[in-house]
C-alpha cells in the first residue's frame, strides 16, 4: 500500500471512529506499528489530525477531510448520481458547479456526453454549456474541453476543497445568472437544509443558488438527514435531490413533502 493510500485509509477510519490507537490502525491496515506512528506524526504536522499518547484523534468537532482524501468514498454511488445529474442539464444552459467530490464527478459526466461534444444545436459558435464554478479542480478538468465556456470566480482558495471563497468570488457571482446550480453538500436535512463545514464556502454556494433558475443537490444517502455547521439554503429552495437507492423511503417522502423532487439512482 502506498503512503497516499495509507494516509487516505487512516483519515477515513479517523473520521468514522473519532479516534484511533496505533495498534488498532496497524491491524486494520496490515502494516507495522512503527509505520503507523510515523504516519500519525506526519499527518499531525500537516494539522490533519491531533496526536495523542498511543494514537490520534480528529482535528476538532467540524473536522473536514481534504478533497484529495475523499475521492474513493462512496465512489460508485457518486458516479451514478453524477450521470443522472448530467442528464438533467440541457444543451446550451449555464450551469453552476460548487466544489466537492460529487460535483467533480458531475463535471466529468458532462464532459463525456456525446450531444455536448460540439456546441449547442442550431447555434453556430455557441458553447455546448457555460460552466460557472468556484472550484479550481473542476475548472482545470473542463478547461481542455473547447465545447464548454468556463467561468471561474475569483477568491481565496481553500486547500481542503480547492474552492475559491470570499468577496472576490461574490463580485463575479453577483453579476451573472445560471439556469441550474448543482450543489455538493456535506449535509442535507428537511428541517435544517443544505449545509457545508465552512461558512465562507457556504456563503458562496448560497449566492450561486440565488442566481440560479433551479437548484439540484447531488448527495449520496450518507449525507441525508445530517447537519453541518454552515447553512447553504433551505430544503424548500432545492428543486431536485439526486441520491442513491440506499435512501430511506421515509426520508425521501419527507423531502418530497417539502417540495423537493427526489431521484434515487
Amino acid at each position: 500500500m502506498s503512503r497516499d493510500a495509507r494516509w487516505k485509509a487512516l483519515l477515513e477510519l479517523l473520521v468514522e471512529r473519532g479516534r484511533l490507537d496505533v495498534e488498532e490502525a496497524a491491524a486494520d491496515l496490515a502494516v507495522s506499528a512503527a509505520t503507523i506512528r510515523r504516519d500519525f506524526d506526519q499527518l499531525a504536522e500537516q494539522q490533519m489530525l491531533v496526536r495523542t499518547r498511543g494514537g490520534a484523534v480528529v482535528h476538532g468537532v467540524s473536522y473536514e477531510l481534504p478533497l484529495r482524501y475523499k475521492t474513493a468514498r462512496h465512489a460508485s454511488e457518486k458516479q451514478r448520481i453524477a450521470k443522472s445529474v448530467a442528464e438533467l442539464v440541457a444543451p446550451g444552459e449555464a450551469v453552476g458547479l460548487t466544489g466537492g467530490t460529487t460535483t467533480t464527478e458531475v463535471a466529468r459526466a458532462l464532459a463525456v456526453r456525446g450531444d455536448l461534444a460540439s456546441g449547442a444545436p442550431g447555434s453556430s459558435g455557441s458553447p455546448a454549456l457555460t460552466i460557472v464554478t468556484n472550484a479550481l479542480n473542476i475548472a482545470n478538468e473542463l478547461a481542455v474541453r473547447p465545447q464548454f465556456k468556463i467561468v471561474l470566480t475569483g477568491g481565496v482558495a481553500r486547500p481542503q476543497s480547492y474552492e475559491l471563497v470570499g468577496p472576490l468570488a461574490d463580485g463575479v457571482l453577483s453579476q451573472i445568472t445560471v439556469d441550474v446550480a448543482v450543489l455538493g453538500v456535506v449535509a442535507f436535512d428537511v428541517t435544517h437544509g443544505a449545509a457545508a463545514h465552512d461558512e465562507a464556502e457556504a456563503a458562496i454556494n448560497r449566492l450561486l443558488c440565488e442566481r440560479a433558475e433551479r437548484v439540484i443537490v447531488a448527495a449520496d444517502s450518507s449525507k441525508l438527514g445530517q447537519r453541518a455547521f454552515a447553512r447553504i439554503c433551505s430544503a424548500e429552495s432545492v428543486d431536485t435531490l439526486v441520491t442513491d437507492t440506499a435512501v430511506e423511503r421515509d426520508m425521501a417522502r419527507r423531502f418530497e413533502e417539502a417540495g423537493v423532487r427526489v431521484v434515487a439512482v
